[in-house]
């Protein structure tokens, strides 16, 4: 019998389900089960790629091309796992199928309701994703907080899917503040939360509370009684150093045992040495690296927001603690201070331009590159970061005045990068008018340079006679190849190319020249994990911390 998972926030949004959904999916997987992660998002979007970053976090970008929720990333971070479109649910994908369907006469000359239609289609992907998984557990991640009245609809379709006695358990993960007047935990939000569940048909079986420091038995047992919870089954998470730790956290607090003693199944030892000692290296102590990263995602209202690059800030600490050093992020709005980026940068041992999309900021970010260049500090471009380190050197090499990309100046007088005709070979059309190369591509980097001797150091090769890498792309514009030959004569190095030769993917300066200045159309970033960060950070982290010494 296929087991099901479902997991719940209350009091407060970003409470950290989806780290906890990650850490079970992990504990279950180390029991030797076929684990199947699946986020349901609130919102009416089909995926997360036409979100502002700043509105939901950096979307993560999945093999199959699928730009989806953050927690995505979390579960591939956890389980090193790839996800993709069977592993994501929003109401725009529930409702859009519901409503063709009806068009096509799908329901027979039914009434079309929410439920039990939208709640069957609810059920159906998350069935599915499980069918199409082999999975022994599906766990799936409820979006939102309990209460809103945007997620009832999932909260219903678990309901359903319990009256199969037996098949389905419901986590609970809930907010407790310490109120710094009174100085101790307030378990009464996590009561009414439970009682928001209760009123919807729900009986939660385990509740993790979130909480600034340890909630202690006391307060977990009259929790316990007041929600109709054995006491064994409540769980604290306080805050952390890592969220790495959280496995460890609950393992210890024996959480998995309990969820396979509530299925009626055996637990057994389990092996986690490889996560202890990723543990002990994030809280030894160590050195620090200065990595600046210039974007222009960072504002919201009066606060900043460092969730737009998330996967990037990711990928940055899986490579540091490997080396062991911290990063300190030096964040720069590319827009808003592109006056004063110059003077920002200063004190830098890295410098990188990650994603970004239009017009604005473009100027501070092409001053960021130049600066990497000049003064031979690490520099990593990523996508955008990319094609703007090419702009750069056409303009400042090169000696091109107003070369541009063509999605920032259509009219510019040299388009470095240029939208290309639709190919169903290359793109997919995510709208209107619009064409995107989405999700893993193939590389064939070239002999003899720095990026192929990094792939190389670190066994990263898709096919090493082939010269072949993969990585994940989400971008529309491409490097213009008429000015290749021009670009190469004036000392930029095309150092990989797709199998077919027709798109540039990775670019560099030769070590004779600079450091480290190595742009790729990819996004390594999102290949990251904490058990095996990307060659391609590490060496820029390496290039970094020696700059710190120089």
């Amino acid at each position: 019998m296929r087991r099901y998972i479902f997991v719940s926030g209350g009091v407060m949004s970003s409470v950290g389900k989806g780290i906890v959904a990650s850490s079970i999916s992990l504990l279950l997987k180390r029991h030797g089960f076929k684990v199947v992660p699946v986020k349901c998002e609130n919102y009416f979007n089909v995926d997360s790629g036409t979100i502002n970053p700043i509105e939901h976090g950096d979307p993560f970008l999945c093999e199959d091309g699928l730009e989806a929720d953050m927690d995505l990333g979390n579960y591939e971070r956890f389980l090193n796992q790839k996800m993709g479109k069977d592993n994501f649910v929003t109401m725009g994908q529930i409702f859009k199928t519901v409503i063709d369907r009806e068009r096509s006469m799908g329901y027979k000359g039914e009434d079309v309701e929410a439920i039990p239609h939208v709640c069957d289609e609810i059920i159906r992907r998350i069935k599915d994703a499980g069918e199409k998984g082999k999975a022994d557990f599906v766990v799936i991640e409820l979006g939102g907080t309990v209460g809103e009245y945007q997620n009832v609809l999932y909260y219903e379709a678990s309901r359903v899917m319990a009256l199969e006695k037996g098949s389905v358990i419901h986590i609970h993960v809930s907010y407790v503040p310490i109120p710094p007047h009174i100085g101790e935990p307030k378990t009464k939000p996590t009561q009414l939360s439970i009682r928001q569940l209760m009123a919807m048909g729900i009986q939660p079986d385990i509740v993790i509370l979130r909480s600034e420091g340890d909630v202690d038995d006391q307060r977990r047992y009259k929790l316990a009684l007041t929600c109709n919870i054995q006491p064994k089954n409540v769980f604290s998470n306080p805050n952390v150093g890592c969220v790495y730790s959280v496995p460890l956290l609950l393992h210890k607090q024996g959480i998995d045992n309990v969820i396979l003693e509530l299925f009626g199944m055996k637990a057994k030892g389990i092996d986690m040495s490889d996560w202890e000692r990723l543990a002990k290296k994030v809280k030894e102590k160590k050195g620090e690296v200065k990595i600046s990263i210039v974007g222009k995602y960072f504002g919201t209202g009066n606060y900043s927001l460092a969730d737009s690059y998330f996967a990037l800030l990711e990928a940055i600490r899986h490579a540091c603690w490997e080396l062991n050093v911290n990063p300190v992020f030096n964040f720069i709005n590319s827009e808003k201070r592109e006056k004063d980026v110059e003077e920002l940068l200063k004190g830098s041992q890295g410098i990188i331009v990650p994603i970004g999309w239009g017009a604005r900021g473009v100027e501070g970010k092409i001053k960021a590159i130049k600066f990497a260049r000049e003064k031979k500090i690490p520099f990593l471009g990523l996508c955008y970061g990319m094609q703007l380190a090419c702009v750069e050197f056409a303009r400042d090499v090169i000696g091109w005045k107003g070369a541009q990309s063509s999605e920032v100046d259509p009219k510019t007088p040299y388009p470095i990068l240029h939208e290309i005709p639709f190919n169903k070979k290359y793109q997919v059309i995510k709208g209107d008018g619009t064409s995107m190369r989405l999700g893993a591509y193939d590389c064939v980097l070239k002999k003899g340079t720095y990026v192929y001797k990094i792939y190389e150091n670190h066994n990263a090769f898709k096919d090493k006679k082939k010269g072949l890498v993969s990585e994940r792309h989400r971008h529309r514009f491409e490097f213009n190849n008429k000015y290749r030959d021009e670009f190469e004569k004036n000392g930029l190095v095309i150092s990989g190319t797709s199998p077919d030769n027709f798109f540039v993917e990775m670019i560099e300066l030769p070590q004779s020249v600079h450091p480290f200045f190595i742009g790729t159309q990819g996004h390594p970033e999102y290949k990251s994990t904490p058990i095996e960060p990307h060659p391609l950070f590490l060496e820029f982290i390496k290039s970094s911390i020696k700059m710190k010494k120089a």
